[in-house]
């Protein structure tokens, strides 16, 4: 089981070396795995102390710095980022990092770079949320670039995620971005949503991508396609660079044009995707051919069992969409066409999760007051036993073990 050290969500405000040194006392850091200190704030002096810990660390595979830099100043956050990260590098069993949710901007990404380029046993890098915009978006994919030139001749990078939205990355870092991502060229997720990406940034995004055939899991939401995106995304599909794609998300792209069918639902049923699992085409403009063809196509997707179309072009009783969705559900599958259903499939599921806790939480109950019985019982029987003779040792009491064991089952129990 990892070792891990983690002050999530806990509020606290880590202003001085003092603040952070109460938390890291008795804690060894040649043991620990996994440190998560999102939902705290931290600043220079106590970074700087988290950061002598950091240097220690001999086995950490996870550093979670998600949200720990609120209501910092932009003097403080370069400084606390550059101590953290500079700590980090070298740590050749570092697999994530996570960024996210820390208000960087361009002006605090430079901190980044020194570890970014030489991470190269990185396999997950979370960085969403962070206002990178163009700028400093292509900072960090110069690094990742970087990166993938330090990589010695005949091995394989190890980066397999990217996580990267909500940036404002824009055209300004869409090529930069586009040759990491192609310098790697392993990525099995990526995720890029919401990044204010146009027609020309996402063909050359695309492109850099197409170099990774193992790509699995891909995000590209709330992006321009329009016709020049949605007719290179085709050529990718229907190339076969993406044979393993399971998930892919192009909501809100703009993949339709008035009257025609989107190159890219052309692309998909041909087949090429066989791996699909889930299709996102949410309030892309498509009309009710898209949904027919992709109905009469199915059967090339075998494994296509979730299709979202919300906010489309057509009714929710259009022919083409009932066509889809009589096919998805022969198979198992669900065609989602309004957000209420999404809401209801969310609900039904935090049902199902506090059922499966209430479930829990009464069984350690009943497991507790059965022990609770086996102590009681156990008492009357010490009352009951004759008193040992002089000198002689007593007996293992049959109480404390009993009692042991009850300790350990109401340990289970929580109050909700």
């Amino acid at each position: 089981m990892a070792s891990i050290f983690t002050l999530q969500g806990r509020g606290l405000k880590l202003d001085s070396r003092a603040d952070i040194e109460v938390h890291l006392e008795g804690v060894d850091p040649t043991e620990i795995e996994e440190i998560h200190l999102g939902g705290n704030t931290i600043g220079v002096e106590a970074a700087q102390a988290l950061a002598e810990f950091l240097s220690k660390t001999t086995k950490l595979r996870v550093a979670d710095f998600a949200d720990i830099f609120t209501g910092r100043l932009i003097t403080e956050i370069p400084l606390a980022l550059s101590a953290l990260c500079d700590a980090l590098i070298g740590k050749h069993t570092l697999h994530e990092i996570d960024l996210s949710d820390n208000a960087f901007g361009g002006r605090s990404v430079d901190p980044l770079v020194p570890f970014l380029s030489s991470a190269l046993s990185l396999r997950v890098l979370k960085l969403n949320n962070n206002g990178l915009g163009p700028a400093g978006g292509a900072v960090v994919a110069d690094a990742l670039s970087q990166l993938a030139q330090k990589i010695e001749r005949g091995s394989r990078s190890n980066l397999r995620t990217v996580i990267c939205g909500r940036n404002r990355l824009e055209d300004g870092a869409a090529l930069a971005w586009a040759d990491a991502l192609r310098a790697h060229g392993t990525l099995e997720e990526v995720r890029m949503p919401q990044n204010g990406i146009r027609m020309t940034g996402i063909a050359q995004l695309v492109r850099g991508l197409s170099e990774n055939a193992a790509l699995a899991h891909l995000d590209l939401q709330d992006n321009t396609f329009a016709a020049e995106g949605a007719r290179v995304m085709a050529d990718v599909l229907g190339g076969g660079a993406w044979a393993a794609l399971r998930i892919l998300n192009l909501s809100d792209c703009v993949l339709g044009e008035e009257g025609e069918v989107s190159p890219v639902v052309e692309a998909l049923v041909k087949g090429v995707n066989a791996q699909l699992e889930v299709l996102q085409l949410q309030n892309d403009n498509l009309e009710t051919q898209a949904f027919a063809l992709l109905a009469s196509g199915l059967e090339k997707l075998p494994m296509l069992k979730r299709i979202e179309v919300q906010w489309n072009e057509v009714d929710d009783e259009d022919e083409g969409l009932q066509a889809l969705a009589g096919a998805l559900r022969k198979r198992g599958g669900k065609l989602v066409i309004d957000d209420e259903e999404e809401e209801e499939e969310a609900e039904e599921e935090a049902e199902a999760e506090a059922e499966a806790e209430a479930e829990a939480e009464a069984e350690a109950k009943a497991e507790a007051a059965e022990a609770a019985e086996e102590v009681a019982k156990a008492e009357e029987k010490k009352a009951a036993t004759p008193a040992a003779p002089a000198g002689e040792p007593l007996p293992p009491s049959l109480t404390d073990k009993t009692a042991d064991s009850l300790a350990d089952l109401l340990s289970k129990v929580t109050i909700q």
